[in-house]
């Protein structure tokens, strides 16, 4: 039996055990980094990684590919619905796991408070193609971060990516084409 990626994605969310979000992964076709180019918007599949939660709580929109030298990493929604370009460097991952649960609820209001100070209009990511889990696939590298978000396709609108951070578990979200 033919399994269609797409149903499977949908099966494993919202959430589901790691293993099944890297067996799932593993199963997808490999992506071209000249093929993502344009706006994606995101949501996590949660996996029990500490990041968990906390990029939807606050605000996160998803990523645009404007070229394969021209990324922003992440996009934010502001409480006044436009969609801005954070600089990641100003995010403190390293602290992610230490973030307390209220602060994750309030995430959107701390964030929308936050942007101002975070917005960048500069690129700050490149895609690469790069081997990852076996597989060269598209690969987004952080200017300033030992961060690689790795994808594979899972149709033709829609990837599975996957956080490689150094030091951390992997972190699982999807992208949908705008």
């Amino acid at each position: 039996m033919t399994v269609i990626p797409a149903d499977r994605l949908a099966e494993l969310e919202p959430a589901c055990a790691l293993a099944d979000a890297l067996a799932f992964f593993d199963s997808l076709p490999a992506v071209r980094a000249e093929e993502v180019t344009g706006r994606w918007h995101g949501r996590e599949l949660a996996t029990g990684h500490p990041m968990d939660g906390l990029l939807e709580a606050s605000g996160w929109y998803g990523k645009q590919f404007d070229s394969v030298d021209e990324v922003h990493p992440l996009l934010f929604r502001t409480p006044a619905g436009k969609i801005v370009s954070v600089d990641p460097r100003r995010i403190p991952f390293g602290i992610v796991d230490r973030i307390p649960e209220g602060v994750v609820a309030r995430g959107r209001a701390v964030m929308g408070a936050a942007l101002p100070a975070l917005r960048t209009k500069k690129p700050r990511a490149r895609l690469r193609n790069v081997e990852y889990r076996g597989v060269v696939t598209a690969g987004m590298s952080y200017d300033h971060l030992p961060i690689i978000d790795l994808f594979r396709r899972v149709d033709a609108d829609t990837l599975l990516g996957c956080m490689d951070l150094r030091d951390a578990p992997p972190y699982f979200f999807v992208l949908v084409r705008d």
